[in-house]
């Protein structure tokens, strides 16, 4: 069947020249975005409950833009101020880059990993002496705490922010050809919403492993997947997947 219509669970893309535009452009299929989850802040109440006093770490680890916004919401919050003596150890150059929206960049101690929180270790083992606290979501990744309690240092993970799911009730009577997922999260959010769901003609879209062994538990099919060596991004799946059926 051919392909016209797709929903991707994320939100709208920001940039103009995104490469869904351009698929859309060039596939002549319209794409909607929904955002099937996101994220909620936890009251500074909350993280009071956990005992966290923010004077006490000297280092912060951030492994997303999120953590980035909770951190400083909840220091602003609980009328903390950061001292410039802080250090941050940032996951990725986007994250790093993203903290220039609180901080003055070349002021501040900022080490930056290449990508992965693997990656980032050496740089932590490196200030070993350092109090570093962790800005967490309610779902951290495993590898998180093995790699962080492996390196032996001083540190405390604290929830400051949930994932939530949304409420997509008024999707219950619409139909796409191919639905994009890119969490384990998204595939949760498609059951809470509608726990009835049939995949019949529909096309599932997935990125990464633990999203395709989520869709694959429930008992769906998955017909998309990336990345891949030929495929390494969703657009790059879903134009080779568009430009074969839509020949037919």
């Amino acid at each position: 069947m051919k392909v016209k219509t797709i929903l991707v669970s994320q939100p709208e893309p920001k940039i103009e020249n995104s490469p869904y535009f351009d698929l859309s452009e060039r596939q002549k299929v319209k794409i909607d975005f929904r955002p099937f989850i996101h994220v909620e802040g936890v009251p500074s109440k909350e993280i009071r409950q956990q005992k966290i006093d923010l004077g006490k770490f000297t280092a912060i680890i951030l492994t997303s833009r999120n953590a980035v916004d909770h951190f400083f919401r909840v220091a602003d919050e609980m009328r903390f101020k950061v001292p410039d003596s802080m250090k941050y150890f940032c996951q990725s150059e986007a994250v790093a880059y993203y903290l220039q929206k609180y901080v003055v960049y070349r002021k501040r101690k900022i080490y930056v990993g290449k990508r992965t929180f693997t990656e980032l270790s050496p740089l932590i083992k490196k200030y070993k002496d350092e109090s570093f606290l962790l800005p967490a979501a309610d779902k951290l990744k495993a590898e998180v705490p093995e790699v962080l309690n492996a390196l032996d240092v001083k540190w405390k993970e604290a929830v400051f922010y949930k994932t939530v799911i949304s409420d997509l009730s008024d999707l219950e009577n619409v139909t796409y050809d191919i639905l994009v997922f890119f969490s384990p999260s998204g595939i949760d959010s498609l059951f809470k919403n509608f726990p009835d769901f049939q995949q019949k003609d529909t096309r599932i879209a997935v990125f990464g492993n633990t999203t395709i062994k989520a869709v694959e538990a429930k008992g769906l099919r998955v017909d998309i997947a990336a990345p891949t060596p030929e495929t390494p991004s969703m657009t790059m799946a879903l134009k080779k997947y568009i430009t074969i059926v839509n020949k037919k």
